[in-house]
């Protein structure tokens, strides 16, 4: 790194969506993201650190890469369980289901649109990455 991107953190994260509204419902509902500000094309949400910007995909096609994903964090492999298991309940579709993997136990969902979520935790994580992880 160098003394200009030490200081450097994530400020906000932009996704395209065929329906706005609907996108930012799930990421308040289930995500516990705050919408901030609603314009025609957009919605802002607030998270602890970052926001996540909804835009309106227009006439584009929204074609995601093989596994692009973004992912959440939740401190205890139980709170990922019961996240999954509301999902379920809820009727997200769920695109992988929970899973123990070295790097810690996780799901993967789909938000309205398409936008692949990982929901994991690194409480569980196998010995050999418990130090790659960084604060």
């Amino acid at each position: 790194m160098t003394n200009t991107t030490d200081a450097m953190k994530l400020n906000h994260l932009s996704v395209p969506s065929t329906d706005v509204p609907a996108t930012a419902g799930f990421f308040e509902a289930h995500l516990g993201c705050t919408v901030t500000a609603r314009t025609a094309g957009a919605f802002i949400l607030k998270r602890p650190g970052f926001d996540i910007v909804i835009e309106h995909a227009g006439d584009h096609a929204i074609t995601w890469p093989h596994n692009f994903h973004i992912g959440f964090e939740l401190p205890s492999v139980a709170a990922v369980h019961d996240l999954y298991t509301r999902f379920k309940a809820d009727g997200v579709e769920i695109s992988q289901d929970f899973f123990k993997h070295p790097r810690g136990s996780r799901f993967f969902a789909r938000a309205p649109g398409g936008l692949l979520i990982e929901v994991n935790t690194r409480a569980d994580a196998d010995e050999p990455y418990r130090g790659t992880f960084g604060n």
